[in-house]
């Protein structure tokens, strides 16, 4: 039976509201099918506005492959700000999708994409617009399968009420999976559906697991399966041969702004660095580089389908790509002339040089460059295993600012474990000598160093995920120092900026990376209270995280600083040891106490193998080159 778009209903309201033109869609790259004419529906979401959401590649990528499925249908929802939420509740229009503007209740699966915990709480706000119960357990066969993914999956205890299913890893093979399952036993039902994702051993369904509690001290002592059809514990999916995926082929270029306005070609996946507090780069292990060739064919499909006139070079650390200097030289002699740019996201200092730096801006503008040292001591740098020196870093920056570069970026976090204020105060130090060292190679003193800093939040499946979380009046206390010592050098002081984020945001994040079931309560309790937007400063309510926190955890007989700032013993069982990401626990543990001891370890792409687990476990295996082989002509059009 076909379903009737909401767009009649919703067009009445857009004058209302406030940047309407993010909920038109008609983007060029979109997908609009025919709803009778298909199988399976799909309704995906980033928990996030739509300046935020629509560049995100993998619900770009999802929406691609599924899409091209014949009789498979996917549109895109994103979260409706709140001048929206309330006319929508007040004239009875749903949750919709940007593509049909079709209700997001009809649908057979509503995939969420998590990049941030924060986003949690506008989850819950999309539920209750499409007239999905919040609770799963509450759910229906006329209700869709809501499934969760995405970095913040990785621990989903948190919203474990909330999500039907959650996929683990990488997302390609598995929503294919799952379609075809829906496909053929959709007359089922829902539970039934639910019993053959999770015998697939990649899709953990929280209802098939109980948790338990010991009573004195309130540690979860197991989360076990109550079904035959549910694993002990849930693997990863891991996507090998990215040649394969050579996704998105049709980038989507948005109607209103967004946050990133150009076109994106992952080159590679996972990274084996191994810094510590990086969740990113544990769980999405091993190294899976794209060909030279794979590459070039994407950014050139990729352009000619959108028009856009910067290309991203997209991983956790692009310059350590096998062939990176070949890639951007060749990228930028197909390019020359075509006012087409080449972009890197922040580098390690290690892995750059000037070579590669003047390739990537050949063809576009020159603007500043960006590192992450993340610790302003060595001695912090070495409990990280952030394996750059502060002489790299000042050699650097020299040949860029003697290369014609003006602006220089470096990236901080605050809160990290073992941290001093001294660890904090050398920040300053070292963005002073930046400037010196960029006065002398320029010969000039028109040159800036900005330094961002981030509150540190520990993450599960990485070996800071023990650590005791640094509590917000500490971050903000050392921040204050930091400021005051960046400016006490007037004459250095002013060539300097600073930004940074007060530590309570981090603190609540915390909450909610590392919680157990339990932390549920305190999701939902916020979001009656009004939360929306916990990642936006304007929205978020430090007040309300914590009034609702003591409230809902103290029958619990835990609180807040429970699940932050206490550190974890290391026979304490975690809420996600039932997931595995292929990483060994006592691998972690062990890497953890080096971090204690200031041991770095290498990278295992050029060295011997460290025994995390992954590769093993995973039945995986590191893909790199070099592959000796060139960017093939660019064909024709």
């Amino acid at each position: 039976m076909s379903v009737s778009s909401v767009y009649p209903a919703l067009e009445e309201l857009l004058p209302r509201v406030s940047k309407p033109v993010q909920y038109i869609g008609s983007e060029l790259g979109a997908t609009v099918k025919e709803w009778d004419s298909t199988t399976v529906r799909w309704a995906l979401m980033y928990p996030d506005a739509y300046e935020v959401g629509l560049p995100n590649q993998g619900v770009m990528i999802l929406y691609e492959i599924l899409n091209e499925i014949p009789d498979v249908l996917a549109e895109r929802t994103y979260a409706v700000w709140p001048d929206l939420e309330e006319l929508m509740r007040e004239h009875g229009v749903p949750q919709f999708t940007v593509d049909a503007h079709r209700p997001v209740g009809a649908f057979d699966m509503l995939g969420v994409s998590f990049a941030t915990e924060l986003g949690y709480t506008n989850l819950l706000t999309a539920l209750d617009l499409a007239g999905i119960p919040l609770h799963a357990g509450d759910r229906d066969d006329s209700h869709p399968l809501v499934i969760a993914g995405g970095h913040a999956a990785f621990n989903p205890e948190p919203i474990a009420d909330f999500v039907d299913a959650v996929v683990l890893g990488d997302g390609e093979e598995a929503v294919i999976e799952l379609t075809a399952i829906v496909r053929e036993h959709k007359h089922e039902g829902r539970d039934a559906l639910l019993e053959r994702f999770a015998a697939t051993g990649n899709v953990y369904v929280p209802r098939f697991y109980d948790a338990s509690y010991d009573a004195e001290t309130g540690r979860l002592t197991g989360t076990t399966p109550n079904r035959a059809a549910a694993p002990e514990q849930v693997s990863k999916r891991t996507t090998m041969d990215l040649d394969q995926w050579p996704y998105p082929r049709k980038p989507l270029v948005p109607l209103a702004e967004s946050v990133h306005e150009r076109m994106s070609v992952e080159i590679f996946r996972g990274c084996t660095r191994g810094c510590r507090f990086c969740q990113a780069g544990m769980i999405t292990r091993p190294v899976r580089e794209r060909s030279l060739q794979g590459i070039g064919e994407m950014v050139d499909t990729g352009l000619k389908h959108s028009g856009f006139e910067e290309v991203g070079l997209l991983s956790l650390s692009s310059a350590d790509h096998s062939e990176i200097g070949d890639l951007a030289k060749q990228l930028a002699d197909r390019y020359e002339g075509t006012n087409t740019g080449l972009s890197l996201p922040s580098t390690r200092v290690d892995a750059f040089n000037i070579d590669l730096a003047n390739e990537l801006t050949r063809n576009g503008r020159r603007s500043g460059l960006t590192f992450a040292p993340e610790g302003g001591s060595e001695r912090i740098r070495k409990v990280i295993n952030k394996t750059v020196s502060e002489e790299d870093l000042i050699r650097t920056v020299s040949a860029a600012y003697a290369q014609g570069w003006r602006q220089v970026k470096l990236y901080f976090m605050c809160g990290l474990p073992t941290e001093t204020d001294e660890d904090v105060l050398q920040i300053a130090e070292m963005a002073r000598n930046v400037i010196r060292a960029g006065r002398e190679a320029a010969g000039r003193k028109d040159i800036r160093c900005t330094i961002s800093i981030g509150g540190f939040v520990p993450k599960p499946h990485t070996p800071f995920q023990w650590a005791a979380q640094c509590d917000p009046d500490t971050v903000d206390a050392r921040l204050k120092k930091l400021r005051t010592e960046v400016n006490a050098d007037r004459s250095l002081g002013r060539s300097i900026g600073m930004r940074y984020h007060d530590g309570k945001p981090s603190l609540i994040e915390g909450l909610l990376s590392r919680g157990d079931r339990r932390v549920g309560a305190v999701i939902e309790a916020v979001w009656r209270e009004g939360g929306r937007f916990d990642g936006w400063h304007e929205y978020f309510s430090y007040e309300r995280w914590m009034r609702c926190g003591d409230e809902a955890l103290r029958p619990h007989g835990v609180d807040v600083a429970f699940f932050t700032t206490r550190e974890r013993a290391e026979d304490e069982v975690l809420p996600w040891d039932h997931l595995d990401s292929g990483l060994d626990k006592q691998w972690l543990w062990d890497d953890w106490c080096d971090a204690l001891d200031e041991q770095e370890q290498d990278d295992c792409r050029w060295t011997p193998c460290f025994d995390c687990g992954v590769c093993p476990s995973m039945g995986t295996e590191i893909e790199m080159g070099p592959t000796g082989r060139t960017l093939l002509p660019i064909t024709p059009v």
